[in-house]
């Protein structure tokens, strides 16, 4: 005999065992109670919350024959024991995934007006509604507003947002949630008993398996039961390090460890990290999860809201320490939504990844980096489109600055475009007035220009040719020495070599900045200097629109201040003179 699952063994037959919905049972049973109840109900909430349980008690419930109202259901009398049984031919049940038609609701339409065969009311619960075709729904209508008296529906979905308005309009709406870890490992201990009385023999779950199976039931009732019912199906004793193996998760301290390689700044033990736990069997979208899910435990402790983590006291004090080393203020809160930004993207990303670990080392990588500090933005009056472009285009034709003695002709460049600002009544550009505070700078102007770039004596022996010739051998050896900086030498879109300058494209302002940095322009200036034997300056652009290309593009974005390629970023996109 094929042995029955548990959570259908064990589904609730009363009212008082209805875990975590208590705001929906007691409205149910007063309901029953004063002989008010409805003859349309929408059930909606996330899967194995129980929206079909309470459906089906409330179908025993309204034919029960219990005198007392109070009481039903009873599970005592003939109907209460039918519909326990599945044989009661007053409670229909339907799936809308596999009747979607109009015909299957007309069809419905047509055998409704027949009277009760057994009980008081015919009870018709439609599971999945939101799966029903429009035709169908819009024949469900009137059906729906205008029942015969005997007839109850009670629709359940766990996608409410797909059901038309005429629909829930013409329904009672209840919202089921989900269900706390607590509540799941308090009923999960009483069906351990439950089933240890029937099997008369020990069926042992450690404490913690429990919690991790309450966890990674994420709020599902039956989830959490059947994940239950899949560990103990061996008759051994289940312990957390056996549920681990079994639902391909990671140890506790292995996020920990990774947490802290995140804080010390340490790619390497970052990456062993989650190659070790991925090497161990857990599954990458599961190691994402706990790593957000214990940061979110750092940023609950960060905010003052330490009691609302469902931890041991020894994890709460490890979560303590984690939230102070991420910094005071504003900016260690911003790095720490930032890195639970990062590793939620990887857990949503996983499931489509060709490579199981490509999101997670993505992520790490992003959270090792320094957060770029954040500017404030001062709205401005929107000014002519004509005088904007004139401005935009003297300044993108005056030259780059050049090195002379010390001393660049940028600060003449800026005085032109001052001046020419000034006859057209334009704020100033790349720089602050008396009447705007530093650190602020105009919407839709560029924040920061290119840092001047030394050209050595040397520079002129410099040539595309001979850089692409020992990229490849660059490449490897930059990784080798800084993993990052290899990493986003792969990225680049653009490469070419403008008065004595290497200049690298990236397609994100992200990337260039990462690239930037002190750290990953020491590596790759000391690589090419040891294989061309010169010293090559390095300067980074942000690259143009996908499918552009050619060298006047690329002019573009490694002159000026950075303008075309901030207008880019924002969506605009470079017309060139020719093509008008």
């Amino acid at each position: 005999m094929m042995a029955q699952a548990f959570y259908r063994k064990w589904r609730p037959q009363a009212w008082d065992e209805v875990v975590g919905q208590d705001h929906i049972v007691q409205t149910l049973r007063n309901a029953v109670c004063s002989g008010r109840v409805g003859h349309a109900y929408l059930f909606a909430g996330p899967r194995g919350t129980g929206k079909t349980t309470t459906a089906r008690l409330l179908a025993k419930a309204v034919n029960c024959l219990e005198s007392e109202p109070a009481n039903r259901p009873c599970n005592q009398c003939e109907h209460c024991k039918a519909v326990n049984n599945g044989h009661f031919m007053d409670l229909v049940e339907i799936d809308a995934a596999s009747n979607t038609s109009v015909d299957d609701v007309r069809d419905l339409r047509d055998k409704i007006n027949f009277a009760p065969s057994q009980g008081t009311y015919r009870v018709y619960i439609i599971d999945e509604v939101h799966m029903l075709s429009t035709a169908a729904f819009n024949a469900l209508l009137k059906t729906l507003e205008e029942p015969p008296p005997h007839a109850i529906f009670i629709l359940a979905t766990t996608e409410v947002h797909k059901i038309p308005a005429t629909v829930l309009s013409r329904c009672q709406r209840h919202e089921f949630r989900r269900i706390p870890v607590s509540e799941i490992v308090s009923l999960l201990r009483k069906q351990l008993q439950l089933e240890r009385q029937e099997r008369q023999a020990p069926l042992e779950v450690d404490d913690d398996a429990l919690l991790l199976i309450a966890r990674q039931a994420t709020g599902s009732m039956r989830d959490g039961i059947s994940l239950l019912d899949q560990l103990t199906s061996t008759g051994e004793r289940v312990t957390l390090a056996i549920a681990q193996q079994v639902l391909g998760t990671a140890t506790n301290q292995t996020v920990v460890e990774l947490v802290e390689a995140v804080l010390a700044g340490d790619s390497r033990r970052g990456m062993q990290c989650v190659h070790q736990a991925l090497d161990a069997g857990t599954d990458p979208r599961q190691f994402a999860l706990q790593v957000v899910e214990y940061l979110r435990g750092v940023l609950l402790v960060k905010m003052q809201s330490g009691e609302q983590v469902d931890a041991t006291a020894e994890m709460r004090a490890q979560m303590t320490a984690h939230a102070r080393a991420f910094g005071a203020g504003a900016a260690g809160t911003a790095r720490l939504v930032e890195t639970i930004r990062l590793f939620n993207n990887a857990a949503a990303d996983a499931r489509g990844s060709w490579l199981p670990s490509l999101q997670l080392e993505m992520a790490l990588t992003s959270a090792l980096q320094p957060s770029t500090p954040v500017q404030s933005v001062v709205m401005q009056p929107p000014q002519p489109v004509s005088s904007t472009l004139r401005v935009a285009q003297a300044a993108h034709q005056s030259p780059p600055p050049v090195i002379q003695g010390g001393k660049t002709d940028e600060g003449d460049r800026q005085d032109r475009t001052l001046s020419l600002a000034a006859e057209m009544n334009l704020p100033p550009q790349g720089v602050h007035s008396s009447s705007q505070p530093a650190g602020q700078a105009v919407l839709g102007q560029s924040t920061a220009a290119f840092p001047p770039v030394e050209i050595p004596a040397s520079a002129g022996k410099i040539s595309l040719e001979l850089i692409q010739q020992n990229w490849a051998k660059a490449r490897k050896m930059v990784g080798e020495k800084n993993h990052v900086a290899g990493a986003l030498l792969n990225s680049i879109k653009s490469m070419t070599v403008k008065e004595g300058v290497l200049v690298l494209g990236f397609a994100s302002r992200v990337l260039k900045e990462k690239m930037e940095s002190e750290e990953s322009q020491k590596v790759l200036r000391a690589t090419l200097k040891r294989l061309l034997g010169m010293e090559v300056p390095v300067r980074c652009v942000v690259s143009g629109a996908p499918g552009s290309s050619g060298s006047s593009q690329q002019e573009i974005e490694a002159d000026g201040d950075g303008m075309a390629s901030e207008a880019q970023e924002l969506g605009g996109k470079i017309i060139y003179k020719d093509s008008l």
